[in-house]
């Protein structure tokens, strides 16, 4: 594997996004919109209810931040993707030397350069707005946001070799992944609230982990470092599995044939 290789991946999308406001803007837009419309939500609902111990705006604003981050994650490394088939440039890329690891790890640098980008804005916006201090998670919040970023990544390889093995048009398919698995995840209310069928699948997430441990934290509990590493072992065998399957996915691809649809074929 070839560093510079999965570099000129991550170069690629530095262009494409310097020459097109219309790709730089989403960056900061979504992030933006969400901090706000979330801030003022949890805003009208401190001043209706009041927990002991609880204080809503990191409880239910700093899951919407978290979360969001994941999603952005996601988004980044799909949406380098997905960049190559609007463009038709998959093909081109594997006629150069580079190989499959190279590529995927050109997509997960630069779902990190765009994620950070957002993360920074969300940041800046809950900070100023309504004056949530990422820092009331202490130490947690680098394991926390690891957790969220490999787990987030693990999603991302596995929409874009769902795309790759349906078709271009299958990209509808990935845009509702973070939201259907938001509720087995417990971003806004603890895991109990949920029936056992669903506590059992939650224990296969690694955000439910974090989330837990968010809340346990704003309640003024503390988390334990094992729960939180078992989390980021199930986010790491995700990103295993999910590399695995690219792969699998990519050489039936080449196989069969079906990877010239990327020549041929439109999104629709």
């Amino acid at each position: 594997m070839r560093l510079s290789r999965a570099a000129a991946v991550v170069l690629r999308q530095y262009y494409l996004l310097k020459g097109s406001p219309s790709r730089v803007f989403p960056l900061f837009a979504w992030v933006a919109i969400d901090i706000v419309l979330w801030g003022f939500i949890t805003r009208y609902l401190g001043t209706i209810t009041h927990e002991p111990g609880m204080d809503l705006v990191p409880a239910l604003l700093g899951a919407v931040l978290l979360w969001d981050f994941l999603t952005r994650v996601m988004q980044g490394v799909t949406m380098a993707f997905f960049e190559d088939v609007w463009s038709r440039n998959f093909l081109n890329v594997f006629a150069t030397p580079m190989s499959i690891s190279e590529y995927v790890l050109g997509l997960v640098l630069s779902s990190i350069a765009t994620s950070s980008v957002g993360l920074i804005v969300m940041l800046v916006v809950a900070g100023t707005v309504f004056g949530l201090s990422m820092l009331v998670y202490g130490a947690m919040l680098v394991p926390f946001l690891l957790v969220l970023f490999l787990f987030g990544i693990a999603l991302g390889i596995i929409g874009t070799a769902v795309v790759l093995r349906l078709g271009p048009s299958a990209e509808w398919f990935i845009w509702p992944i973070p939201a259907l698995l938001s509720p087995f995840v417990g971003v806004f209310y603890p895991l109990s609230t949920l029936p056992s069928w669903m506590q059992g699948l939650s224990r296969m997430l690694p955000p439910s982990y974090v989330f837990e441990g968010m809340r346990a934290i704003v309640a003024g509990g503390s988390v334990s470092w094992s729960t939180v590493a078992l989390g980021g072992g199930l986010a790491i065998l995700y990103i295993l599995l999910a590399a695995f399957f690219f792969t699998r996915v990519f050489r039936h691809a080449v196989r069969t044939g079906l990877i010239a649809r990327y020549s041929a074929e439109s999104v629709s």
